[in-house]
C-alpha cells in the first residue's frame, strides 16, 4: 500500500486529522533540507509536502517565492532534490511520507514515466501538481496510478461543482483543497465558507481532503481539525527559513517548535 494511503487510513482510525508542513528543498541548500525533514518529523509532521523551486510562481506568495529563489540561485538541480530526499527516506525507521509540490513543467522536461519513477526511488509517494489542467491530467493520473504514485490536483472555492468532480476522480491519496481564493501565505482567519466547501467534496469523493493556503496558526488548525482530513501549512514554516543561512540551530528549533505547535493543536 502507498505510504500515504497507510497514513491516513491509520489516522481515520484514530479520528485525528493529518498534519503536513511544506518545507522548500534546498533553502538555504540541501544539506539543510537534510537536517530539517528529520527534525520536523520528531516534533510531530505527519507527511511532508517538498516544494521543488521552480523560477515561474503559479499560486506562491513572496515568502516561498523568496525561497524558492535562495534555493534556485544556489544552482539547484532535479537531480539533487532527489537525491537529498533518497538520502533522508532511506534513514532507520523513516515512515513519513513525502509528498513533492512540483510544476508540470518540471515533469514534462525530464519526462512524466521518469519524474515519476526518479521520486518513487527517492521514496517520494506523490506529487501536487498545481499547474495541470484536470482535463489534461488523465494520462499523467493513469501514469501515476499505475506505478502506485498518487498524483494530487487542486479544488479551489471559485472551481465549479462539475469541475470539482473531475478534479477528485483525476486525484489519488488526498485532494489539496485551497481555502482562500488568491496566492500562498498566513492569513488572518480562514473563510466561513470552507465548512461549505468542504462538504460538498464530502459527497464527491473518499479521498482525504487537505486544507492549505492561508492555515498558519494553532487557532486555524483547531477550527480545521473536526472538519478536514489534514492541514497544510507553508508560509508559516519556510517564513523561518529566512534566517537559515546565518543560523541553523536556531531555525531547525524554531521550525520543530512551531510545528510541535500545531500539531498539537490537532488533539
Amino acid at each position: 500500500m502507498n505510504p500515504i494511503d497507510s497514513l491516513f487510513q491509520r489516522l481515520r482510525a484514530a479520528r485525528r486529522a493529518a498534519f503536513m508542513p511544506f518545507v522548500t528543498a534546498g533553502d538555504p541548500d540541501l544539506a539543510f533540507t537534510r537536517e530539517l525533514l528529520p527534525t520536523a518529523a520528531e516534533a510531530g509532521a505527519d507527511l511532508f509536502e517538498v516544494g521543488f523551486p521552480f523560477s515561474d510562481p503559479i499560486a506562491d506568495g513572496p515568502v516561498i517565492q523568496a525561497s524558492y529563489t535562495r534555493a534556485l540561485d544556489k544552482g539547484l538541480k532535479l537531480a539533487d532534490v532527489f537525491a537529498a530526499l533518497r538520502d533522508v527516506s532511506s534513514r532507520p525507521k523513516w515512515d513519513t511520507p513525502l509528498v513533492a509540490m512540483a510544476s508540470y513543467s518540471l515533469m514534462h522536461r525530464k519526462g512524466p514515466v521518469a519524474f515519476i519513477e526518479a521520486a518513487r526511488e527517492a521514496g517520494v509517494s506523490g506529487a501536487v501538481v498545481p499547474d495541470m489542467p484536470v482535463e489534461e491530467a488523465y494520462e499523467l493520473s493513469k501514469l501515476a496510478r499505475d506505478r502506485d504514485f498518487k498524483l494530487v490536483l487542486l479544488v479551489t472555492p471559485t472551481t465549479s461543482p462539475q469541475r470539482a468532480e473531475k478534479v477528485v476522480k483525476a486525484c489519488g491519496g488526498f485532494v489539496y483543497v485551497v481555502s482562500v481564493v488568491g496566492i500562498t501565505g498566513a492569513r488572518e482567519a480562514l473563510p466561513t465558507a470552507l465548512r461549505d466547501q468542504l462538504a460538498r467534496l464530502r459527497t464527491m469523493t473518499d479521498l482525504p481532503l487537505c486544507v492549505g493556503f492561508g492555515v498558519s496558526r494553532p487557532e486555524h488548525v483547531r477550527e480545521l481539525k473536526d472538519i478536514a482530513d489534514g492541514v497544510i501549512v507553508g508560509s508559516a514554516v519556510v517564513k523561518k527559513l529566512e534566517a537559515a543561512a546565518t543560523d541553523r540551530a536556531k531555525v531547525l528549533a524554531d521550525v520543530a517548535q512551531l510545528v510541535k505547535e500545531l500539531r498539537t493543536a490537532l488533539g
